[in-house]
């Protein structure tokens, strides 16, 4: 990815959503603004800066800029602390390439993790920054069933979210779902944007979706370690699950996500019931399996 293009993207995206108002600056005149959004002169003074400093910044010309800058921005532009992370990710990216370069993605989780996953007795799976699945336990592939019957491997859920129609149907907020998917994908992006399969898989997505394409063109980031979210799963009907995402030391460019439901709660059922279905199945498959040799 162009790394300068991103950062000119990114801050005028972000300048353009804060009003004079909201940012706390007199305006003159009750004519419409020709730009939305504040000036580049007004992000310039909010950020103690010169006028042609942020315009060479705009541009995605970072070369040189202290965290202090950068910090000063931040605040002039009123970012939150993922898109806080994005700036600062962008701006080292943008650095010689003499800078030491992030390990590619992983592709494969070590065994003691796979270990880890089927010992955990909640939906869990384990995730690389591109949003690759590259380890469940068996509830989390029955909770996924329409994800992992993809047959392509890794298994992607940003290409399950707007590429396979059956992800409407499983998301109950699919809006939201479609969100947190490229809002994760741009973070990593900023973190890592010279991996090729990330670009590829961006370049995928944008040809074959317009709500992906409308949605990247935003520049949004933002964590998405805790939460919500609600399914309607073919067998076991509706579900509210909270997540929970956690960093694996050994592994750093991998989180592992854990799902469960509120004590006593009809989702608590339908996961139950979820698991039963789940344990029948791997009884018949075991049942099964000498009529097939």
């Amino acid at each position: 990815m162009d790394v300068s293009e991103e950062i000119r993207r990114f801050l005028t995206s972000r300048r353009a959503r804060i009003t004079p108002e909201q940012a706390g600056l007199r305006t003159y005149g009750s004519g419409a603004r020709r730009v939305p959004g504040l000036r580049r002169e007004e992000v310039a003074s909010l950020a103690g800066v010169s006028i042609a400093y942020y315009t060479k910044l705009e541009r995605g010309d970072t070369a040189g800029v202290s965290d202090t800058v950068l910090e000063a921005l931040a605040r002039a532009l009123q970012l939150d602390e993922p898109e806080r992370a994005h700036l600062f990710d962008l701006a080292r990216a943008a650095r010689p390439a003499s800078q030491p370069r992030r390990r590619r993605a992983s592709r494969q989780i070590r065994p003691g993790v796979q270990r880890l996953l089927d010992a955990i007795s909640a939906p869990a799976m384990v995730r690389n920054g591109r949003m690759d699945i590259l380890g469940a336990n068996e509830l989390g592939r029955a909770l996924y069933s329409e994800m992992f019957a993809s047959p392509d491997r890794p298994v992607n859920s940003a290409r399950f979210t707007f590429l396979d129609p059956r992800a409407t149907s499983l998301f109950v907020d699919w809006d939201h779902a479609a969100d947190d998917s490229v809002a994760v994908l741009h973070a990593e992006a900023g973190r890592n944007p010279r991996d090729r399969d990330l670009s590829d898989l961006v370049g995928e997505l944008s040809t074959q979706s317009e709500e992906f394409r409308t949605r990247w063109a935003r520049h949004d980031v933002r964590y998405h370690d805790t939460g919500t979210k609600r399914f309607h799963h073919a067998v076991v009907g509706p579900l509210e699950l909270t997540f929970e995402v956690m960093t694996l030391v050994a592994d750093p460019d991998l989180t592992l996500f854990a799902f469960t439901a509120e004590v006593g709660s009809k989702s608590e059922e339908a996961l139950n019931l979820l698991g039963s279905w789940t344990a029948t199945l791997g009884e018949s498959v075991s049942s099964d399996a000498p009529n097939r040799r």
